[in-house]
């Protein structure tokens, strides 16, 4: 239940001796410094590939007719995989299946089902990845939100037993189907209605398949603590791994929290349980309107519309989002990153909206909620807090974006561009905040030991061939929250399956990822 099984193994690294006899392979990678995800320090060597897989790494000869490439002065790391991900929708639609704003940031895996939202049918949704094709490989989570909303509507109420037993039904079929967990969205509607009882009754059915229990937790402000508690809770009534999503202590007055949150979750893993977190490195978050400013009550149903309506209702809804607008700033640190009723306010805060259209910040935003809401992006993290996350050896890199499109009409979080680079080039390389090996790593054996994906994740003999290939210079995000739509830069070569998507520098439009399901695991009693 609570051992991460490969990471002892695999912590140390995978260089295999000098082989003597000539490898068959396809592709060779040779001279670069290679980091296997392991967080050893790089060595330089070769990398030998045949098909879809890593035959050796290390010293050796091939045959005459293998592709060369040069990668001396590069880095060469396993693919990285983004353990939270939205593309859930992007991922089967064209151009976006291609998902090329995370190929340039070195991803050759994602994560979907995030945060409660997303398919909850994973074997349709699986299927249509391999019909329509991928760019990167796509591993799924069931989302308990999506999933309550199909057993049971939006209510806000406990399930009734047949409810619940049609629900753990769903877990059981979803998983079997390939689902590497669950994950639950506690801020959000209908999610957030589910009770930590409830919560536990579906993650035993993820425990005896061996999956993970991932959370956006209810509470990433002045509660975290106590929302860290409920989510370790569950992991221990489960019996199964526990994630935490985007790890931050959110809002000024959760500023310095950071320190007591990582040692909850420490003391949790001196305790025996597998417990882990990811991260995006940015000072501000990214989700809609309603989430941040609207009360919950208020998000279910028609009760926004009908709270309008009446005065009182109005008086208590316009007090409460006082209160959330005026803990941002009044508005200042609310950027809209999407608005489809009138593109001509992304990019802009509430604030400055406010003042142009001689208004109250309030009355802005329940016009846009009036309207059908919007993506906004919070500024509301500090960024010493930030770093200290990003030391800790349990956190993984995540992006929480989603395929994007340079031609796309808003302004969204520069997250979706840039979250690797942005980790490994500037906050590593640059700033030195962590080891490049350490920050690697948190990018590809991390997140592969996280989901036990025992064949992706580390360059060894054996492994898939999901490599980057990267110029440890020039890996670094361009995209900016006033212009996020911008490739990030430095990767020469990208492997997905073996397959170079990324050659030289230049995208090559080959949908070479996968669907991924988790093997099936032998079913204890929950």
């Amino acid at each position: 239940m609570y051992a991460l099984p490969l990471a002892a193994a695999l912590l140390v690294s995978t260089f295999t001796a000098a082989i003597a006899a000539d490898i068959d392979a396809d592709i060779v990678i040779r001279g670069a410094t290679i980091h296997d995800g392991t967080a050893a320090a790089g060595r330089v060597g070769d990398i030998a590939i045949k098909g879809d897989r890593i035959v050796a790494v290390g010293s050796f000869t091939v045959a005459s007719q293998t592709r060369v490439i040069d990668g001396k002065g590069l880095i060469a790391a396993p693919g990285f995989i983004d353990l939270h991900n939205h593309s859930d929708r992007s991922i089967t639609k064209k151009p976006t299946r291609e998902i090329v704003n995370y190929l340039t940031q070195g991803c050759t895996t994602i994560v979907t089902g995030n945060c409660g939202g997303g398919r909850a049918d994973v074997a349709a949704y699986l299927k249509e990845i391999e019909r329509g094709g991928a760019g990167a490989n796509v591993a799924h989570l069931i989302p308990q939100g999506q999933l309550r909303k199909e057993v049971m509507g939006s209510e806000s109420r406990p399930p009734s037993p047949a409810e619940l037993a049609a629900m753990r039904k769903r877990v059981e079929r979803e998983m079997e189907a390939g689902a590497f967990g669950m994950s639950t969205g506690l801020i959000y509607v209908p999610g957030s209605f589910a009770t930590t009882e409830e919560l536990v009754a579906l993650a035993s059915v993820v425990s005896k398949h061996g999956g993970i229990y991932a959370s956006h937790m209810r509470n990433e402000n002045t509660r975290v603590l106590e929302a860290i508690e409920e989510a370790l809770t569950i992991g221990r009534r489960a019996k199964l791994p526990v994630h935490i999503s985007h790890f931050k202590t959110m809002g000024r007055a959760a500023w310095g929290l950071a320190p007591d949150a990582i040692r909850s979750i420490q003391a949790a893993r001196d305790d025996g349980m597998t417990v882990t977190a990811d991260q995006y490195p940015y000072i501000a978050s990214s989700t809609s309107l309603a989430a941040m400013v609207i009360p919950r009550k208020y998000r279910t149903g028609n009760r926004f519309t009908e709270a309008l309506a009446d005065a009182e209702e109005l008086k208590q809804l316009k007090e409460q989002m006082k209160k959330s607008i005026a803990a941002r700033n009044g508005g200042e640190s609310l950027y809209i990153a999407s608005y489809q009723k009138n593109r001509k306010w992304q990019g802009m805060n509430l604030l400055q909206i406010a003042m142009r259209e001689k208004r109250d910040p309030l009355d802005i935003a329940i016009e846009i909620q009036t309207n059908g809401g919007a993506q906004m992006v919070s500024f509301g993290m500090r960024e010493e807090d930030v770093r200290l996350i990003m030391r800790e050896p349990f956190v993984a890199t995540a992006s929480d974006g989603s395929a994007k499109v340079l031609t796309a009409e808003t302004v969204p979080h520069p997250r979706n561009y840039g979250t690797f680079p942005r980790k490994i080039g500037f906050y590593s390389v640059e700033v030195g905040v962590l080891s490049l090996s350490q920050a690697i790593r948190s990018s590809s054996g991390l997140p592969a030991d996280i989901l036990k994906l025992t064949d992706r994740g580390y360059l060894r003999q054996g492994a898939f061939a999901d490599i980057v290939v990267f110029d440890r210079d020039a890996f670094r995000d361009r995209a900016t929250f006033q212009k996020p739509h911008q490739y990030s830069g430095g990767v020469k070569y990208l492997l997905v399956n073996g397959v170079v998507t990324i050659d030289d520098g230049k995208y090559e439009r080959k949908l070479a990822g996968r669907a991924l399901r988790r093997p099936r695991a032998p079913k204890d009693s929950p």
